[in-house]
């Protein structure tokens, strides 16, 4: 999803109902050549199932689909040409062919939905017209009808217009499996990345990516022609989206599948009509989906007990659609489906039933040429289920899925199997040693590929049809063939568990090493400063280095000691620094990974940042225990190696970022540290000497929210700052020099705060003076144009990794942004659009056009209004209400007057807060003129309303956050805060209040002022102020009361019913 600039892609919106054409095109046929079916006006076949989607789907205005591929597909398509070709009747009915029940399904409702077609334009009149030329078929035929294998690769990449887009992605998730797509030789597989579907062209090192869920692909399956692709997610709003691999379109998303937790389990049927899903919930709830159909509901579905155990493996019956098996570790499940819908039966098997060890269950499969189903066991066994009487009539036989049982339990190897699969005559598996073995339907043992250095295997997918038989049989070393004739004429991909995938060519059983990516979480990543380079890190130890403009691997290492944890290259690129999860330290080669030194190893707790000076002289470090310790480049017996300076625990919370800079008046550097203890940490490195970091200066940098990172600001004028971002969604520009607040300006508000934040490199020569900011949230990067003023229209964010980001890094020349996902174990390469961004803010409006739209109502609204008459009434109070000389009209207000206004629009800064406030408009042009600002207008009172309000306002949920802490649990079991101790946390603690202040404020949030008839401000007597909250606030104060009797403000209609009934 990307979010900013008003714009959100990437996630497949719900189909909108549109009108229908005038004209209904006659379905047309499916004949094995596409082209051909598109040309040819007759009926389509009965059963033609998910190659019915082959035909072309008419938009509203029956221009078809255009030619563009974009990462979502939203149109319509003319339903009664899709129910035709699938076989169904006017009034719904589907005709079901196979061995299922007999017997048509229940009339379904007339479709309110449609599978979508992208939007209409000049793109998809050149694509018509290079079709007409080209292929010389009628224009109106759709891109699925016209997709063939391999064309995702053919298609010119236009310009996106979007500022980041995903170019390449490197690891994926080794716990999915990995399917091969093309036949022989080839090798372009399916694979998934966090939230992403990877088509990879290995031989040809390209990618086409899949784009459209915003959670965490938790599952996949693949028809067995390898056309149809369907994915599902886990999380909120999960999504099920069916892909066509040809042309990478998704053509049809089913929401709210499962709406409590996702799902843990997908597979597809032969005939590809149908889907069966398993929920992820506690609650398990097995599915089955027509998803030709445009309907969000299942055509069947049932509850699994809990006791089944988590069920996360499904597969259809090859011969029956109307079959299906699941298992989880312990329990396998059988199901039927039909006119009397969803049934299962769950059999029972221990270890008594065969009086043998049965291990715990990985896949299951259904016999190709009998109705027995196996099941692989970690014991290296087969369970053999089969019918429980077998003289039974076959239809009765087919109502009972419970009639099944365990037969067998057939031991067929020591080693735990992984995986169960059937090819073509022969059962199929895969173990935890990395062997492949090939079964006949007897369980006789065919043939066995091996190789010493493959881990546990994951998947086993064979090219889809058969390259020329080989002339002669398979032999090898590491192959042990029990027949001396060759049976096997497909090549097959092996993806294990420790993240590695291999091409298995079986005419000479040559094991080929395809990927192999970080198997464990990858948290660090770091750009070479002036060479196309990229170096990954990962908590496996193994640490690569990638071209990332030819999307090559070059060089690895694995440290089998401890895991990377942070890396950094120096600013000449000689060197590469590692902090490890040991607290360790190495310095390497930048190009060799040769250490260059003995590693370090001061640090009392795992690395977490690292970074070298300007002048690669000093190198520092953070760590999970608080403190920053220094490295210094030495000269001993003429050489020049690294030291250990001195180190420091000089936070007392988290440290969320290092830096290092230069000073002003010298070339020399300058270290700073910035923690969770809300602390600025400047350090001496002049007056540091062996075992002491000096401190320079240490400063408090907020009151309330907590700093998340730290950057230098680009020199836009004649003061430096410092940049830094909270949890509270704020931005603050601090001086370098004094380190006092000089603004604080509205970040980006797209779910979570920023994290981390770099300047973007630029080479940028026709305006040196443009600079950008790219940053990384908990699940999104960004990029935000400079210099930073609060208008959201020059931000724009989109998911990266759902599960969370790790770490970020931008290319030496700002063209790309890179991405590391953690426990998703990928890194992901985005290309910077900074033309797209400068578009978006362009057309968010000037001046301030993006402030107003940030006010309730905007421009035109009530509360716009509201602040006008606020903003002149404090004029007027400035001159005196009462006066009678001739007031002079003016557009500004005194600064001493914005508390006040800001308080009236609902905004009730601290004290300090006011101060930053006045401090920042009073000073703000003292560098250029020498003067300060006594005054402000209403344009720039907005601007600083907006950026210093909090960001989504003050919720009651805070306020009950707040009692959580403070209070205590009454007899009502409600939190509670007594009177007293409200009254004395307000006067001793956070910005103390005296008592007469408090009694004047309590006074006039209660209303007890003596009338009078003036409008100047209130004073307040604050004898008897005691005796007045006695009378007017309860002993016992709930957030409900707290909020709604005190502050006076609006409480929702929950907490009202909540506050009568304490009442």
């Amino acid at each position: 999803m990307r979010v900013g600039s008003e714009t959100c892609w990437g996630v497949l919106p719900p189909a909108v109902s549109q009108p229908r054409s005038q004209h209904t095109p006659k379905p047309l046929p499916l004949s094995k050549d596409p082209l051909t079916a598109a040309k040819e006006k007759e009926g389509a076949p009965e059963d033609a199932g998910a190659d019915a989607l082959l035909g072309p789907l008419q938009s509203p205005s029956g221009t078809g689909i255009p030619g563009a591929l974009p990462s979502t597909w939203d149109g319509r398509q003319d339903m009664t040409t899709l129910t035709t070709a699938l076989g169904e009747d006017t009034a719904g009915t589907t005709h079901l062919e196979g061995t299922g029940p007999p017997g048509a399904f229940p009339a379904q409702p007339k479709p309110k939905g449609s599978i979508s077609s992208p939007h209409s334009g000049c793109r998809e009149q050149e694509r018509q017209q290079r079709s007409r030329e080209d292929d010389g078929h009628d224009g109106s035929a759709s891109l699925v009808s016209a997709a063939t294998p391999g064309m995702l690769f053919q298609e010119d990449r236009r310009t996106s217009i979007h500022p980041l887009n995903l170019s390449w992605v490197m690891g994926y998730n080794s716990s999915l499996a990995v399917h091969s797509l093309m036949d022989g030789e080839d090798r372009v597989l399916l694979y998934v990345s966090s939230h992403t579907v990877i088509i990879h062209d290995v031989l040809a090192n390209r990618q086409y990516h899949l784009q459209g869920h915003t959670n965490v692909i938790s599952c996949l399956c693949v028809s067995e022609d390898r056309r149809w692709v369907a994915t599902a997610d886990r999380g909120p709003d999960a999504l099920i989206i069916v892909w066509d691999s040809f042309s990478g379109i998704p053509v049809r998303t089913i929401f709210e599948s499962h709406p409590e937790d996702g799902v843990s389990a997908i597979a597809i049927s032969q005939d590809a009509k149908y889907l069966a899903t398993i929920s992820a919930g506690t609650v398990q709830r097995a599915c089955v989906w027509k998803w030709t159909s445009p309907t969000e509901k299942p055509l069947c579905s049932t509850e699994l007990r809990p006791e089944f155990g988590y069920q996360d493996y499904v597969i259809f019956n090859p011969q029956n659609p109307y079959e299906f098996v699941s298992n989880s570790k312990t329990q396998v499940i059988f199901y039927l489906w039909g006119n009397a819908g969803l049934q299962y039966g769950a059999p029972l098997l221990s270890n008594k039933t065969f009086r043998s060890v049965v291990g715990r269950f990985s896949q299951s499969v259904f016999h190709f040429n009998n109705s027995q189903v196996l099941t692989g066991t970690s014991a290296g066994k087969l369970v053999v289920w089969d019918m429980v009487s077998p003289c039974m009539p076959s239809k009765e036989l087919q109502a009972k899925p419970h009639s099944m049982k365990a037969t067998k339990l057939v031991p067929i190897q020591e080693d735990s199997l992984t995986v169960l699969k059937v090819f073509e005559s022969c059962i199929v598996t895969g173990d935890v040693k990395g062997q492949v073995k090939f079964y006949d339907g007897q369980l006789q043992l065919l043939t066995c590929y091996s190789h010493s250095k493959v881990g546990p295997i994951r998947s086993i997918s064979f090219s889809k049809p058969p390259p020329d038989p080989p002339s002669a049989s398979p032999a090898c070393s590491t192959s042990c063939i029990t027949s001396s004739q060759p049976f096997l004429t497909r090549n097959f991909i092996l993806s294990t568990s420790d993240a590695t995938v291999l091409h298995v060519a079986t005419d000479r059983t040559n094991f080929e090493k395809v990927m192999a990516e970080a198997k464990k979480a990858v948290n660090a990543i770091a750009c070479h400063p002036r060479q196309a380079l990229i170096a990954v890190g990962s908590h496996c130890g193994l640490l690569k280095v990638w071209d990332y403009q030819q999307n090559k691997y070059l060089v690895s290492r694995i440290f089998t000691e401890a895991g990377i944890q942070c890396l950094s290259y120096d600013p000449e690129g000689y060197f590469l620094a590692a902090g490890f999860t040991d607290g360790s330290v190495y310095i390497l080669d930048a190009i060799s990974f040769q250490s260059s030194c003995k590693e370090f190893k001061f640090s009392h707790g795992p690395v977490t940042h690292i970074c070298f000076s300007h002048d690669s002289e000093y190198l520092a470090t953070a760590d999970e225990k608080y403190s920053v310790t220094v490295y210094k480049r030495v000269l001993q017996n003429g050489s020049r190696c690294w030291e250990h300076l001195a180190g420091l625990h000089s936070h007392y919370k988290p440290i969320r970022s290092i830096l290092f800079g230069v000073q002003l008046d010298s070339n020399k550097p300058r270290l700073l540290s910035l923690g969770e203890d809300r602390h600025l940490v400047e350090y001496d490195l002049n007056s540091s000497s062996k075992d002491h970091l000096a401190v320079l200066h240490r400063d408090r940098v907020e009151q309330i929210a907590v700093p998340l990172c730290l950057a230098w600001y680009p020199q836009l004028g004649a003061e430096s700052f410092i940049l830094t971002a909270n949890n509270c969604y704020k931005m603050k520009l601090y001086n370098t020099t004094t380190k006092i607040c000089r603004k604080t300006l509205l970040g980006p508000t797209y779910g979570s705060p920023l994290e981390k934040m770099q300047i973007l490199p630029t080479t940028n020569t026709t305006d040196p003076r443009k600079h950008y900011l790219v940053y990384i949230m908990k699940d999104k990067v960004g990029l935000q144009i400079l210099p930073v003023d609060g208008n959201p229209h020059k931000s724009s964010a989109i998911i990266c990794h759902p599960e969370g980001v790790s770490d970020l890094a931008s290319s030496y020349d700002g063209r790309y942004v890179f991405t590391a996902g953690r426990d998703d174990c990928t890194v992901m390469k985005w290309e910077v659009n900074l033309s797209a961004l400068d578009a978006a803010a362009a057309l968010g409006g000037e001046d301030l056009i993006p402030f107003y739209n940030l006010l309730d109502g905007g421009r035109e609204g009530e509360f716009f209004r509201e602040l006008e008459d606020y903003f002149y009434y404090a004029q007027l109070r400035s001159h005196g209400i009462d006066t009678l000389e001739t007031r002079q009209v003016s557009t500004h207000i005194p600064l001493e007057e914005i508390p006040s206004v800001m308080r009236a629009m609902g905004f009730y800064p601290s004290e300090k807060k006011i101060e930053e406030m006045i401090n920042e408009v009073k000073f703000s042009k003292y560098v250029e003129t020498g003067e300060q600002v006594t005054e402000i207008n209403l344009g720039d009172f907005i601007k600083l309303y907006i950026n210093h309000r909090p960001a989504f306002g003050l919720s009651m949920k805070k306020i009950q956050r707040a009692f959580q802490v403070l209070g205590y649990d009454n007899e009502n079991g409600d939190k509670v805060i007594d009177r007293g101790d409200l009254l004395l946390l307000l006067q001793c603690r956070g910005e103390q209040m005296t008592e007469d202040e408090l009694a004047q404020c309590l006074t006039t949030l209660l209303g007890k002022h003596p009338g009078r008839g003036g409008s100047q401000p209130d004073t307040s007597d604050p004898s008897g102020a005691a005796a007045l909250t006695e009378e007017d606030i309860p002993e016992e104060i709930t957030a409900e009361i707290f909020t709604a009797d005190i502050l006076g403000l609006p409480i929702a209609e929950p907490e009202k019913k909540n506050r009568k009934r304490e009442r």
